[in-house]
C-alpha cells in the first residue's frame, strides 16, 4: 500500500474518534429554551398549492424576538414586486411559542391573529434545529392552518435565521 493513502488511512482514523468526541461535547452542553434570546433575523422560502391562502409560492424576510423562556414576538415582510397582496411595510407583531429540548431541537408555534379575519385564526407549527450553541436556527412547517381554516393545509416551507449582533458578527 502506498505510503501516503496509508497516512490518509491513519489521520482519518485518527480524526474520526476526535471529531465524535467533539460532537458528544456539544450535545453534552445541551440547549434549552434560554439558548435563543435576543433578535433573529429570518428568511423564509414557501410553497403552497394555489387556492390556499399564502399559495402558491413566496418569499419572507423578517426579525423576531425571542425572551429566553418560550414566547417570541415577530414581524415579516412578504416579497411581493406585484403588490398583489398590498402589503407596503413590515406586518404588526405576530406572536408564538417555542420549545427547545437538551438535544438542539426543538418546535415553534405562529400564532396568525390576522386583524380584521374571523375568528378561527390560524397557526404554523414549525419543527426546528439550532445551530452554533444558538447563533442560528433552521426548521420546517410541520402543520399549517391559515385563518378561517380548521383543518391543517398542504404546504412545503422551510425558514432560517441568524442571531442579530452576535459575536460572530463582530
Amino acid at each position: 500500500m502506498k505510503s501516503w493513502l496509508r497516512k490518509g488511512m491513519l489521520a482519518a482514523a485518527i480524526a474520526l474518534p476526535a471529531l465524535s468526541g467533539a460532537a458528544l461535547a456539544q450535545s453534552d452542553e445541551g440547549c434549552s429554551n434560554a439558548t435563543l434570546k435576543g433578535d433573529y433575523a429570518f428568511a423564509v422560502t414557501a410553497y403552497t398549492p394555489p387556492g390556499l391562502p399564502d399559495g402558491p409560492p413566496q418569499v419572507v424576510v423578517g426579525i423576531e424576538t425571542l425572551d429566553g423562556k418560550g414566547k417570541f414576538t415577530q414581524r415579516d415582510y412578504r416579497g411581493d414586486s406585484l403588490r398583489t397582496i398590498g402589503q407596503t411595510d413590515f406586518s404588526t407583531g405576530e406572536t408564538g411559542t417555542y420549545a427547545v429540548n437538551s438535544d438542539c431541537t426543538g418546535s415553534a408555534v405562529i400564532n396568525q391573529n390576522v386583524p380584521g379575519t374571523p375568528p378561527p385564526h390560524g397557526w404554523i407549527k414549525i419543527v426546528l434545529v439550532i445551530s452554533g450553541g444558538g447563533r442560528s436556527t433552521h426548521g420546517v412547517v410541520s402543520k399549517f392552518i391559515p385563518p378561517g381554516f380548521t383543518t391543517p393545509q398542504p404546504t412545503q416551507t422551510r425558514f432560517d435565521s441568524w442571531k442579530v449582533g452576535s459575536e460572530q458578527d463582530n
